[in-house]
């Protein structure tokens, strides 16, 4: 009976672990659907590994949002289209299209827990021929 307990008690508890992790990416997602920078930085870490078409490296939390926000400012995002999300060693991860006015971008958003918080690691925005 104990054993069914613990059991039962560990799985809700990775079942409830499970949809807080999935609600980062979540806001995540949504900032880049309406290409809001400020929202999409809330969840930037200290340090955030940005790869765009023009240039590629590890920036500021502050930095990275100028950048971003020039990006989405630059380019008029239209949309994002989610293809896949999910879990990775160590973190989440999701994966899509970022649709604008210069055309359409393959993204990749790679997150991490970090003191309790779901923070952006990486992102890559590589231009669709």
């Amino acid at each position: 009976m104990k054993q069914i307990f613990t059991s039962l008690l560990l799985s809700t508890i990775l079942l409830f672990s499970s949809f807080k992790a999935q609600e980062g990416i979540d806001e995540v997602i949504n900032a880049l659907k309406s290409g809001n920078a400020s929202e999409l930085a809330k969840y930037f870490d200290d340090t955030v590994e940005l790869t765009l078409p023009d240039k590629s490296d590890s920036y500021s939390k502050a930095q990275a949002q100028l950048i971003v926000k020039d990006f989405f400012s630059n380019n008029g995002v239209r949309g994002f289209e989610l293809k896949h999300k999910g879990t990775s060693p160590g973190g989440y991860f999701a994966i899509g299209t970022l649709q604008t006015n210069s055309g359409n971008f393959r993204t990749n958003i790679f997150m991490k827990s970090k003191s309790g918080k779901d923070v952006v690691k990486e992102i890559r925005f590589q231009s669709i021929d």
